[in-house]
């Protein structure tokens, strides 16, 4: 009999850490090489965001499909899928030449990397206990923050030869090969302690209610499921913002050249990271005090929202490196926020209906991130990056509004045996 691995279910967050890195720096790629590119090629502003609005539409479309897919195959097939494809996708960038290719292949890259998130949501909330949860979403959530950090220096070094796409693209196979050892559901894994299994099945939610209590579409009927769904709309796209356009506002706008970029552009994704981190850290630290569920996750969201505020005086200083210091508020700020969403799902529903409630939201936060992007690619070449960054400041305000009104209080809803594990 195989050996059991200890705190397994940790050791599964860190591989779904690995595997979000890689999907970032993917898709960090082409961000990083944008001034470079567009150079190459000719793209306008538009044009530069017409290719990104390709990813997320391909991104949005795919988020509630990836969600009924995972609900339907399960956790281990489902991220095996969706790996192996945007790692072909990814890699396919280096034969691009010219705006179609680039297009074609990044809506390519936006179908796979959709199913990252609602497969590793669904994962969590088969493993994990709710007390656990927020930190094990924060831990999984920033490994993006690492494949952003990863992306400038390692695309500036490469981005001549166009091998930055093939390296990324060939690392998310060797964690394709480490998730088939390592994934099984909990009741299926042959290296699962007595005592970590014992742990899960007594906070399984799964196990205390029958799987036909409620359908997997009736589910969205809930105004909560629209709560979360809202709130993404009106803040992830903050994150796109500052994700996609970051090199290019500090090329165009701040004057830095490519290996400033990559010697400060760092800085954001090391505080969503500790954001990530810190959120779900908090959110469990509250709870273990005897805060109620509703209590410490709203905390965090109201921290989240009010932090992003520090977008405004981002765009409003004349010291580059000042800007960054508050774009990189403003990022940790979401960290907290966004590890707050992500974990949502999983506290409201089963694990049943985690994927598809999971991938509706990111469906909503895909639509804003479109209208966002399109938006700023206007806006940009026709007045300047300063209105987009005040309207990112203030859109997760919007946001919070629209969950503290559509979710009064977070607790499970299915169930009276589940809403009492804590």
């Amino acid at each position: 009999m195989p050996k059991p691995i200890r705190n397994l279910r940790w050791v599964i967050v860190g591989t779904m850490f690995l595997i979000t890195a890689v999907n970032y720096l993917d898709r960090q790629c082409l961000s990083v090489a944008a001034p470079v590119i567009s150079k190459e090629f000719g793209f306008s502003n538009t044009d530069y965001s017409r290719i990104v609005t390709a990813f997320l539409v391909a991104y949005t479309i795919m988020q509630l499909v990836a969600g009924v897919v995972v609900d339907k195959v399960g956790v281990r097939k489902g991220m095996a899928v969706f790996l192996s494809w945007w790692s072909i996708s990814g890699a396919l960038h280096a034969i691009s030449n010219g705006l179609s290719t680039f297009v074609l292949f990044r809506f390519m890259l936006g179908m796979g990397e959709a199913g990252n998130w609602p497969t590793s949501a669904k994962a969590v909330s088969e493993w994990f206990p709710p007390r656990e949860r927020g930190l094990a979403v924060g831990i999984f959530d920033s490994g993006s923050s690492l494949g952003g950090l990863l992306a400038p220096p390692l695309v500036a070094w490469l981005i001549a030869t166009r091998s930055a796409f093939l390296l990324t693209g060939s690392l998310g196979f060797l964690l394709l090969l480490l998730w088939l050892w390592i994934y099984r559901r909990p009741e299926e894994h042959p290296r699962l302690s007595i005592e970590e299994r014992q742990l899960i099945q007594t906070s399984s939610v799964q196990e205390q209610l029958p799987t036909t209590q409620t359908s997997r579409w009736a589910v969205l009927r809930r105004r909560e499921v629209w709560g979360v769904t809202s709130g993404r709309f009106l803040s992830d796209c903050v994150w796109w913002f500052y994700v996609y356009w970051l090199p290019k506002y500090l090329f165009d706008q701040r004057g830095l050249s490519l290996s400033q970029i990559a010697a400060v552009s760092w800085m954001p994704f090391v505080t969503v990271d500790a954001g990530n981190l810190l959120g779900g850290w908090f959110s469990a630290f509250l709870m273990r005090r005897n805060w109620s569920m509703d209590a410490s996750r709203k905390c965090l969201l109201r921290l989240g929202a009010l932090g992003m505020l520090a977008g405004l005086p981002a765009a409003l200083t004349h010291n580059a490196i000042l800007s960054v210091m508050f774009i990189s508020i403003a990022t940790f700020s979401y960290g907290m926020w966004g590890t707050m969403m992500l974990t949502l799902p999983t506290d409201l529903f089963s694990p049943a209906h985690v994927g598809i409630v999971s991938g509706l939201s990111g469906t909503g936060a895909g639509l804003g991130g479109i209208a966002f992007t399109i938006l700023t690619g206007i806006v940009v070449d026709r007045i300047s990056y300063q209105p987009i960054f005040i309207t990112a400041a203030l859109l997760p305000l919007l946001g919070l509004l629209a969950v503290q009104l559509l979710i009064p209080k977070v607790r499970f809803l299915e169930g009276t045996q589940a809403s009492q594990v804590a």
